[in-house]
């Protein structure tokens, strides 16, 4: 299964493999730089289709719970000044999502949508230190019955043009459900009460919608 976000690059790159392919099979006569060419566009589809992938993955809602929002490895673990919503300090986990990592955002809480901002901004490195407040970006809070309200921030990086967020301020969503996408790398940050019990460590693997990254 592959994400919606994804089809028309998908389309596009099925049209230009096709037609390289035949430019090749005709034009070049040479049997290794031939297959050589053929293969180099065959790894090329399937990193486009490896990308856009997006794995069917159930979980029963615990609000209990806060989930990681992406696939990747977890890179930040502190307290932290967050200075765009909440303007005081919060625990925040990071998650960094390298090309080949599925890239759908996920509710990490369910409850109601009560911030969504866009934010546009330059496209640093993704482990950067000022790449969550001067990437393009987008801020997103959802006001969970147990955790009160939780934020996360999509962050584009140097890799990533483009940020999909569905989320709409108002809207009632179910924790785990699909939030949008980030297209070509980058990371996501969670700033949670500094209560909320922990459970990951730094450099580890998390899948999104699935692990559980802290609890009440």
């Amino acid at each position: 299964m592959f994400h919606k976000e994804g089809n028309t690059i998908i389309l596009i790159a099925f049209a230009i493999c096709t037609v390289s392919i035949l430019l090749i099979n005709n034009l070049i006569d040479i049997d290794w730089l031939r297959i050589s060419l053929l293969l180099g566009i065959l790894v090329l589809l399937i990193l486009v289709l490896q990308f856009f992938r997006n794995p069917k993955r159930e979980f029963t809602p615990n609000h209990n719970q806060v989930l990681s929002p992406v696939d990747g490895k977890v890179v930040v673990i502190e307290e932290v000044f967050e200075p765009e919503f909440f303007k005081e300090k919060r625990l925040q986990v990071s998650v960094f999502m390298s090309p080949l990592n599925v890239h759908v955002t996920r509710y990490p809480v369910g409850g109601e949508v009560t911030y969504s901002k866009y934010h546009p901004g330059k496209y640093l490195v993704a482990w950067h230190p000022k790449a969550s407040t001067d990437n393009e970006r987008t801020t997103v809070v959802v006001d969970s019955p147990t955790f009160g309200k939780v934020l996360y921030r999509q962050i584009a990086g140097a890799m990533a043009k483009r940020i999909i967020n569905y989320a709409e301020e108002g809207q009632n969503v179910d924790q785990s459900s699909d939030s949008g996408f980030i297209k070509f790398g980058s990371r996501v940050d969670v700033f949670l009460p500094l209560d909320a019990k922990i459970q990951v460590s730094l450099n580890q693997k998390v899948k999104g919608g699935i692990s559980v990254i802290a609890t009440s």
